[in-house]
């Protein structure tokens, strides 16, 4: 039982398992700014623009079942929306991140030992055809 423990400490501990759930705090609290964005300011300006129309309250009856495909529409278009507020975001922050400077080969020049076992190679390359 003891080793059990131990193994579950090595693995919570480890670094990737910390930045994850740091990852998973802050996307939870991003995903309420996200949500608050799309459900208290693009929806109500959609909702202008097309009239006040609501597509979560449209609905079909087949036999005894009730298809809700508003539901499925308004799902839709807000998730189409969270994606572009996300891609924005994204974008906004990319914006303030430094260009990463390319890293700059330099190949040194051979050695007076390389050059003459490269020479040794050009003729034996010769001989040999």
């Amino acid at each position: 039982m003891k080793k059990f423990f131990e193994e579950f400490k090595a693995f919570a501990m480890r670094g990737n398992v910390l930045d994850m759930a740091v990852g998973v705090v802050i996307g939870t609290a991003f995903t309420a700014i996200v949500n608050s964005l799309v459900k208290d300011i693009f929806m109500p300006i959609i909702g202008m623009i097309t009239g006040g129309i609501d597509f979560s309250g449209l609905s079909a009856t087949i036999g005894s079942a009730n298809l809700t495909y508003g539901n499925f529409i308004q799902a839709v278009v807000q998730f189409i929306l969270i994606a572009f507020c996300v891609f924005c975001v994204v974008k906004g922050i990319n914006k303030f991140k430094k260009p990463e400077t390319p890293v700059e080969v330099v190949i040194p020049e051979p050695t007076a030992e390389e050059k003459l076992l490269a020479e040794i190679l050009d003729e034996l390359k010769k001989q040999g055809k």
